[in-house]
């Protein structure tokens, strides 16, 4: 058995980048409401010299900080374990949960980061940020993350991953207006499943090769 890393690094990314600018601009809003015979005309917030907060920093947010730094966000991240990456300032948690106009998750899930973005944490956020998770959905109080959504703290939650997979339908997500959702999809693309299935059979290559 191996766990082959990396594969879908920009995949990830790439999509954690369009929930972000999705959410950003309220696309989700528009398209719903124009496919309902409505003129929903949203004014959304330009992310160009805004700060985007990584919370954990491996290969995908790597890439995620790559993006965002060549679009002319300043980017800050908080790791477990010391870190560098170039054009980001590695930060401790309370000042990335205070400056972050965007969060961007990006934890890997274990005991002791189920539920990290707790009720406390999401209060300390900065008012009006847009939440970004392509990580897993049991990294935050749901419950809490909800209750901030409904009063406008958290300005919009840009969502891949759920705590109950698939969402069941009528959850409470699919009914506000300032979520964006996708399906657990932000590592498919040809490209990613082309990485991976390449690394499995190098590893097979290598294995039969020592034996």
């Amino acid at each position: 058995v191996h766990i082959i890393k990396g594969y879908g690094d920009i995949a990830v990314a790439e999509h954690s980048i369009a929930l972000m600018w999705a959410a950003a601009r309220d696309i989700a809003a528009m398209d719903g409401g124009m496919r309902r015979g409505e003129w929903i005309r949203s004014e959304g917030s330009q992310l160009t010299g805004k700060t985007l907060g990584l919370l954990g920093f491996g290969g995908i947010a790597g890439e995620v900080a790559r993006i965002a730094v060549g679009s002319g966000m300043r980017v800050i991240a908080w790791n477990r374990s010391h870190k560098s990456a170039p054009g980001v300032t590695f930060v401790d948690l309370h000042t990335l949960l205070q400056e972050s106009h965007v969060l961007s998750l990006h934890l890997l899930l274990h005991d002791e980061t189920h539920g990290f973005l707790t009720a406390e944490r999401i209060a300390r956020l900065r008012p009006g940020v847009i939440l970004v998770n392509p990580a897993r959905g049991a990294l935050v109080d749901e419950a809490a993350m909800i209750a901030a959504l409904k009063s406008g703290h958290i300005r919009h939650a840009a969502l891949d991953v759920f705590v109950t997979e698939p969402l069941p339908a009528g959850h409470e997500l699919t009914t506000l207006p300032n979520v964006t959702l996708s399906a657990h999809s932000a590592f498919r693309t040809p490209e990613a499943s082309e990485a991976l299935l390449r690394r499995a059979l190098d590893i097979a290559c290598k294995v039969v090769g020592k034996a």
